[in-house]
């Protein structure tokens, strides 16, 4: 049952990034909504934080802070609600799950390594470069396609988060 069940996950997963890929463009949010909210089923955070909403916060102004309320308004991470948010500085932030930091402020993610430090922050980016510079998932335009590179020191080592071989198997490893 559960390799039944692994498998679906797996085409599953195979079959919306692929779509995203052949479909994808660099600016399209919605498209990066869908693969943002693919990782929620695809990496385990910590027990302590499966509790309460399952939160997204999105440094500074950027398209995807609509795209994700959206998105928020007719998905679940399980049976926990999404809350996204915006912040405007590293001051605001608080507990939270993911933290997409747009290419508007790419220039601040060694700030923001250092204000997440040891905690279980899935780190997404979306400039060419950022994830050798230590964001977890950074959103790349490779051949004019949607991609993203994972870098699995960081997400591993420093986040605490533990990635499925799916999602491994489709991204670019750094």
């Amino acid at each position: 049952m559960y390799n039944y069940l692994g498998m679906k996950k797996a085409a599953l997963l195979v079959f919306i990034f692929s779509m995203l890929v052949s479909l994808g463009q660099a600016q399209n949010y919605k498209l990066r909504t869908v693969v943002v909210y693919s990782f929620t089923r695809y990496i385990v955070w910590p027990e302590a934080y499966n509790t309460g909403d399952f939160e997204i916060k999105v440094l500074g102004d950027s398209p995807f802070v609509e795209e994700l309320k959206v998105m928020a308004q007719s998905k679940k991470v399980g049976d926990r609600p999404i809350k996204v948010s915006k912040i405007n500085n590293l001051t605001e932030l608080r507990k939270c799950h993911i933290l997409i930091i747009p290419a508007s402020k790419s220039s601040e993610l060694s700030a923001v390594l250092q204000a997440v430090e040891g905690q279980p922050v899935l780190v997404v980016t979306e400039e060419p470069g950022l994830g050798a510079k230590g964001s977890d998932i950074n959103f790349i335009d490779r051949d004019g396609k949607l991609a993203f590179e994972l870098n699995q020191n960081s997400i591993n080592n420093k986040r605490k988060l533990k990635v499925s071989t799916e999602l491994t198997r489709l991204a670019i490893l750094i």
